[in-house]
């Protein structure tokens, strides 16, 4: 029988409860306007309700998070069949990856931080992907009420990495049944338009002029509901890549939501090229812990990440990785509330 171990992390005003299960985020309870703590984070109550995780609440994603398109990538000339799981495309490293592993999981801290740490190693050749990828992943609650993300990597052979979160969240913590009246900004002029299997289709367009121009705070809902196909083939809501402004790899400003029933806001800074918006438009109807049930846009995913489909879209950033290099991304998500 697995053994499941949870670990409550508090520090900076926020109280953090992590799962060793794909690594899940399990509750994140952080302060409203009144200073009243309550979780925003959508999830079950009980390890063994993530065994069959298809919305990946909560978990680490790798790895390759997002899609592969044709579920097949080449590395150096070599081509590798991969593991289809959404259609005919690779989502999320394919199936029983990340978040069906159960990771190490100990207590750390530091100068101005108490966590955890995760340490998976994937082998090599699962669904596909060649190498052995060392994985070890640090969540830290920081004095200045700052949940911090940091990933790092190696391999034994050539192959690609991308890893993300993918927690859904309402900073509602579940009193306005659903995200739509969030308003989100993302510091994005640009972004990667899917097709219909939102497979990137190698373009990178600007944000003016569609649904997706948020780079000045707007209602969730307002984009949801706008009759673009850019929302309907994504299932009626938000699935899209952002382009972010750094290509230096240093960390930036990706995006700001507010709720204002609770004051709550919650700030994302990276060292990643882009973000996935997400809705949660595949959420299907299901009970989630407290009583609630989830339904579509019942929670939304900002997953910092390498844009997906990178590895048969040569001008996108690499996501190559090779034996004696390091892997290394870094996610902020950064809380407050307009008291």
């Amino acid at each position: 029988m697995a053994k499941y171990q949870i670990e409550t992390i508090e520090n900076g005003g926020l109280k953090l409860e992590v799962c060793n299960l794909g690594g899940t985020i399990m509750k994140l309870l952080t302060p409203d306007a009144k200073g009243t703590l309550a979780d925003v984070v959508l999830g079950y109550s009980t390890p063994s309700d993530y065994i069959k995780n298809d919305g990946y609440f909560g978990a680490l994603i790798g790895r390759y998070c997002n899609r592969i398109g044709g579920a097949k990538c080449v590395i150096d000339g070599k081509k590798y069949k991969l593991d289809a799981n959404n259609g005919a495309n690779t989502l999320h490293g394919g199936k029983n990856s990340f978040e069906s592993a159960l990771w190490d999981m100990r207590l750390c801290e530091g100068d101005g931080w108490k966590g955890a740490n995760l340490h998976y190693i994937c082998p090599d050749m699962l669904n596909g992907f060649p190498g052995n990828l060392e994985v070890s992943v640090f969540y830290k609650l920081t004095d200045n009420a700052e949940l911090v993300l940091e990933y790092f990597a190696t391999t034994d052979k050539p192959t690609v990495c991308a890893l993300t979160n993918h927690t859904y969240f309402d900073l509602s913590a579940g009193v306005s049944g659903d995200i739509l009246d969030h308003y989100i900004k993302i510091n994005s002029d640009f972004f990667t338009p899917p097709n219909n299997k939102l497979i990137p289709t190698g373009e990178i367009l600007e944000v003016k002029g569609t649904p997706l121009d948020l780079r000045k705070f707007k209602k969730i809902r307002d984009g949801v509901e706008a009759e673009s196909k850019l929302i309907v083939e994504a299932n009626g809501g938000f699935d899209h890549n952002f382009v972010l402004k750094n290509s230096d790899g240093g960390m930036v400003q990706a995006a700001v939501v507010h709720d204002p029933v609770s004051g709550r806001s919650m700030e994302v800074l990276t060292n990643e090229p882009g973000v996935q918006f997400y809705t949660g438009n595949f959420i299907t109807k299901r009970k989630g812990k407290d009583g609630r049930i989830y339904n579509r846009h019942s929670g939304f995913c900002l997953e910092t990440q390498h844009w997906p489909d990178s590895p048969n879209q040569p001008h996108f950033p690499s996501t190559v990785l090779y034996p004696g290099e390091t892997y290394y991304s870094s996610t902020i998500y950064r809380f407050g509330a307009l008291r």
